[in-house]
């Protein structure tokens, strides 16, 4: 696989990022999309905690991406939940900007079709909420640990988005879930989470949700806690899911 690290000027920022990037160099091999020869692409999200480089140095996801022949984006996002607040857009940096960049720099597909999203923890909230809002640029996502209650969540956060703040109904996961457009194709989704995670009353709360709303879901569950052990092994049954049995 070719790693490489881009920095520049984002104009959703408005600031200097960092974005880290694996792809495929043995073209045999590669998993080509629907535009041909170009690869089907992940973008991989990290959490509250982490930062761009989180995936690579505490996973095994480079050797994952080449066993699955895919492109994997790995943005920054600090501790904005991906969201649009405080100044910093980052919802429009990581759905519109990066979604666009990325294609024009490297080889991989633009199309809805070839275009997954996962993350952990914060950034599995993030990938629920960009194949649930921007459902025309992702085919599936996955959510390892995720939060899924970001009303409530962001209620206990007034050191990170301020006091005062109200959750709108575009970064609430349950609203974005019960208002999705019935014109539209549902994105395939991925729920992963420990029994003992923090977080597993809330990951079962909202795929109840899910399932109730007839979205196509996948759920597992397994002994494990909100930690690096459980999410490298999570993300190889996320990619699978994703890359298992595509045509």
């Amino acid at each position: 696989m070719l790693y490489t690290e881009m920095q520049f000027l984002s104009s959703s920022l408005g600031m200097n990022t960092r974005v880290l990037a694996l792809i495929p160099q043995d073209r045999s091999f590669a998993v080509y999309g629907k535009d041909k020869n170009r690869f089907r692409v992940l973008y991989l999200l990290h959490g509250f905690s982490g930062d761009e480089t989180c995936w690579m140095r505490l996973t095994s996801i480079e050797r994952y991406a080449e066993r699955y022949g895919i492109a994997v984006i790995m943005p920054r996002a600090d501790r904005y939940y991906y969201c649009n607040f405080l100044g910093c857009k980052y919802y429009d940096y990581i759905s519109s900007e990066l979604n666009e960049m990325i294609p024009y720099y490297f080889n991989v597909s633009g199309q809805r079709e070839d275009t997954y999203v996962a993350g952990l923890s914060m950034g599995g909230y993030g990938a629920l909420k960009l194949a649930l809002r921007s459902p025309e640029k992702y085919r599936a996502c996955a959510a390892l640990s995720p939060v899924t209650d970001w009303v409530g969540a962001s209620k206990g956060m007034p050191e990170v988005i301020g006091e005062g703040y109200v959750c709108p109904p575009e970064d609430d996961l349950y609203h974005l879930a019960a208002n999705y457009p019935a014109s539209l194709q549902k994105p395939d989704i991925f729920i992963g989470c420990g029994t003992e995670d923090v977080l597993y009353p809330h990951s079962t709360a909202f795929r109840d949700e899910l399932k109730r709303l007839g979205y196509p879901l996948t759920y597992r569950e397994s002994h494990g806690i909100h930690n690096w052990d459980f999410w490298d092994e999570y993300i190889v049954y996320a990619l699978d899911f994703f890359f298992g049995n595509r045509a």
